[in-house]
């Protein structure tokens, strides 16, 4: 029994080596880009206007999405509300939804990005739960017989695949390592931790 704990452990220890520092964050990214970013990418492409340069102008309906009771208070019309602190916040909403996903997939600010998006998802929950009146199976429960809620048990997967990526960074085939080794090579970086 000895011996085949011994072996367990030199293969699982191995496969553990030689996936260390590139393998999580590579697979988080893709599993990012695969399910999450074009999500995000589409749901901030109806918040801007049509063409190259109507990307540079919020539509109304960044302001139906994003807050949804503060139109309601200003009859329905996106025109009306405040520049602050409204306008802001869609704003930066908008551009977030845009940038975030980005920085993730190319890793670069990957750490910051991830948090960034967590607390993004945060947000979108509450404002889902709170402004658009979701239903209680949307919702859903922890620690129930359905995994299968829109909010609390998949975006409870989403939140952990950008914990991983804040907590481990986006690995060696990214932007983040391509930079640090350049600043590194440079002498202006310090080595990162093991």
């Amino acid at each position: 029994m000895t011996r085949l704990i011994d072996l367990y452990s030199r293969i699982t220890g191995t496969i553990e080596t030689k996936l260390d520092g590139w393998f999580l964050g590579f697979l988080a990214r893709l599993a990012f880009a695969a399910v999450l970013a074009v999500y995000y990418l589409h749901s901030a492409s109806l918040k801007v206007g049509d063409g190259f340069t109507g990307f540079f102008s919020i539509g109304d309906n960044a302001y139906f999405q994003i807050l949804p009771s503060v139109v309601e208070a200003y009859g329905y019309d996106a025109s009306q509300v405040p520049f602050f602190p409204y306008d802001i916040i869609v704003f930066a909403g908008t551009y977030a939804e845009f940038v975030l996903p980005l920085l993730i997939i190319f890793g670069l600010f990957t750490r910051l990005a991830a948090l960034g998006m967590i607390g993004f998802i945060l947000v979108q929950s509450y404002v889902d739960i709170a402004f658009h009146g979701v239903d209680a199976a949307t919702i859903g429960a922890w620690f129930d017989r359905l995994p299968n809620a829109a909010i609390l048990d998949q975006r409870a997967l989403w939140v952990f695949l950008l914990i991983t990526l804040a907590v481990k960074g986006a690995g060696a085939l990214s932007l983040d390592h391509l930079l640090r080794r350049r600043l590194l090579l440079q002498g202006t970086a310090r080595p990162a931790a093991a």
